[in-house]
């Protein structure tokens, strides 16, 4: 069993409550003995995406999970479907639900197209850290030497600052 930290989207459609539907699903698998973890809900605006594309909602999430990385995989995949994500291969489309996996535990996994842990741009992406540091902020990210919090304060990018949409949600 590890602690699994998932980052969550959504940019297209009833926003809140697709990030909220994700959640939910999330809770469903986590481990009902240990704490479920949510940062606050957070606007971001869009990285890299199409021209016209919408702000985000982003959160993250933490959990314990019993399974193994692949399975987890399947279940946020799954989780994106069944919340209407339909992928055509543009890079950064805007989407009805991201839930991709952070970290998983201290694993380090490099299985190209398919899973690399820890997310390989987390660490450089403020609309993972800043939420990832409302729940986390001294979790050292597998393949990093400094705590989230560090990594956020010293970020130098040009993404704009997530705006807290929510604290509970």
């Amino acid at each position: 069993m590890k602690r699994a930290g998932i980052a969550l989207g959504s940019n297209l459609g009833d926003k809140n409550s697709l990030i909220v539907k994700a959640r939910d699903h999330l809770a469903q698998m986590a481990l009902s003995d240990d704490p479920f973890l949510q940062s606050s809900l957070y606007a971001t605006s869009p990285l890299g995406c199409p021209h016209g594309s919408d702000d985000y909602l982003n959160a993250v999430v933490e959990f314990t999970w019993a399974g193994t990385v692949e399975e987890l995989l399947v279940h946020c995949q799954g989780i994106e479907r069944a919340l209407g994500r339909v992928r055509s291969g543009i890079r950064c489309e805007p989407r009805t639900a991201d839930v991709d996996i952070i970290y998983v535990g201290g694993l380090v996994i490099n299985d190209p197209p398919r899973l690399i842990l820890p997310h390989p741009r987390a660490h450089l992406r403020k609309f993972v850290l800043k939420p990832l540091s409302d729940i986390r902020p001294d979790l050292v990210l597998p393949l990093q030497k400094k705590t989230v919090s560090r990594l956020l304060a010293e970020l130098v990018t040009e993404e704009t600052e997530p705006l807290l949409v929510a604290e509970k949600w």
